[in-house]
């Protein structure tokens, strides 16, 4: 459904919105993707071992593992203990060359849905936040950070804490004229910056992982600006970009 026009932020060179809807409302420009718990820390952990992390809209598991035979990669399971999944610490185990398909409902499908519509699309975290600023600071306006949030069970969208401040890591190292949205992202960032990894463990979905026994994602999350990858998504796929 096409966005009232006045929901595009429209005369400002940096925006913020949440979601899917969130993508198509703002426009095209230069899209940062922002999933903390889980989606963008995972393709952050699988680029940085020189993998290819394709991202895709979660329809049902057999268009997914079609997807990935069409591609030639392998399907992250949701539970697995040998195979990729979408925790950052298991992509780690991924080696140059090797490509995984990772579908999740919130980062990857908003990944995805910017892609398609022809925006150049950039995965940021709090591990690679400086670096991705950096980036997008060179490219064309505007810039559209994207906090991808989680779902309730009702499957309607929950606006995540956690994805509110790895926006705003990234909007804070941004110059240009920035959208109140987008100003008051940066705000929380700053607030919330010196007691990071509290805040990810105790919030709701940092609880969430780590009583389903996946703190050390948690963990790995919480580290910011240790990483100068930045994963682009280029031939549906991200691939990262070191940037010194």
């Amino acid at each position: 459904m096409l966005a009232p026009a006045w929901a595009g932020q429209s005369g400002f060179d940096v925006r913020f919105e949440w979601g899917t809807t969130g993508v198509e409302a703002v426009g095209d420009g230069t899209v940062v993707i922002v999933d903390v718990l889980r989606f963008t820390t995972a393709v952050e952990a699988g680029t940085s071992r020189g993998a290819l992390v394709y991202p895709f809209r979660r329809h049902d598991d057999d268009s997914a593992r079609d997807f990935a035979r069409t591609v030639g990669a392998e399907l992250a399971e949701s539970r697995t203990a040998d195979g990729p999944s979408l925790s950052p610490i298991n992509l780690l185990r991924l080696m140059r060359g090797d490509a995984v398909v990772l579908p999740s409902p919130n980062g990857s499908t908003c990944a995805a849905l910017a892609h398609e519509a022809g925006s150049t699309v950039v995965a940021a975290c709090l591990r690679n936040a400086e670096a991705v600023a950096g980036w997008a600071q060179q490219q064309s306006a505007p810039i559209i950070v994207i906090a991808c949030g989680e779902r309730w069970p009702d499957g309607s969208l929950r606006p995540a804490l956690e994805d509110f401040l790895g926006a705003g890591a990234v909007l804070s190292r941004l110059g240009g004229a920035q959208s109140p949205e987008a100003r008051s992202a940066a705000a929380a960032w700053l607030d919330a910056q010196d007691r990071i990894e509290t805040v990810l463990l105790d919030c709701s979905s940092g609880r969430e992982l780590s009583d389903k026994g996946w703190r050390q994602d948690v963990l790995y999350a919480a580290k910011v600006d240790i990483s100068t990858e930045v994963p682009i998504l280029d031939n549906q796929a991200f691939r990262a970009l070191h940037v010194h």
